[in-house]
Parts: C-alpha cells; structure tokens; sequence
C-alpha cells in the first residue's frame, strides 16, 4: 500500500512537470518545491480519491465504454490547478492535454514497478 502511495506521488509530480515541460501554454509558475507539493497533491488525490469517484461513477463509465475515465481524471488535475493558483491550465483542451500526459506517466511508472519488482 505504501509504495503504491509513493508510486502515485512519484507519478503525479513527474507528470505535473512533464505537462509543463511539454505543452508551452501549461505553466507553473511557483518555485520548484511549490510544483513538488503540487505533485505529490495530485499523487495523494489520485490514490485516495479518484478510486472512489470511480466507483460513483460507474454507471457512466459503463454507458461511454470507459471514456468518462477521462472527465474523472480531468476533474482531479483540475482539482489540483484550484488549489494551487501557480498551476495556470488554461483552457480544456489543455486540460485533457494534461491529464492525458499525468495518466500516462502513472501508467508507464506502475508498469516499470510492475516489471522490476515482480
């Protein structure tokens, strides 16, 4: 449980800073630290929370064949940019932009997990 939490944490400052590094309008405009907590916000977000907005929101996911994942996913990222007014995202397209690189990132970090310590 605990390295899965790390793992999240890793994952979402990884990919906060992918986002930023990656997409010329996402910016972060606070010291470095400032986009570690953000990070490791969204991280603890992803474990804790989005776990259970799957879960209410299963109907929908089923309807849509899974496709409202996304909307769960953009509503923790934008979540994130609330509470941290350093994180700018500016428009939903961005948004989607972003969550899809943080979802990514998790992804292709809980394989590598997967694979070394199997």
């Amino acid at each position: 449980m605990l390295s899965s939490l790390a793992l999240h944490i890793l994952a979402g400052i990884a990919g906060l800073w992918f986002a930023t590094f990656i997409i010329p309008q996402v910016t972060f405009l606070g010291s470095f630290y400032l986009l570690l907590t953000a990070g490791a916000i969204l991280g603890i977000v992803n474990a804790v929370v989005r776990p259970i907005l799957h879960i209410l929101t299963f109907p929908l996911r089923l309807i849509t064949f899974g496709l409202f994942s996304f909307v769960v996913n953009m509503a923790t990222v934008w979540g994130v940019s609330v509470i941290f007014p350093e994180l700018v995202i500016p428009t939903l397209y961005l948004l989607f932009l972003t969550s899809i690189i943080v979802w990514l990132t998790e992804t292709i970090l809980h394989v590598v997990q997967k694979t070394i310590f199997s």
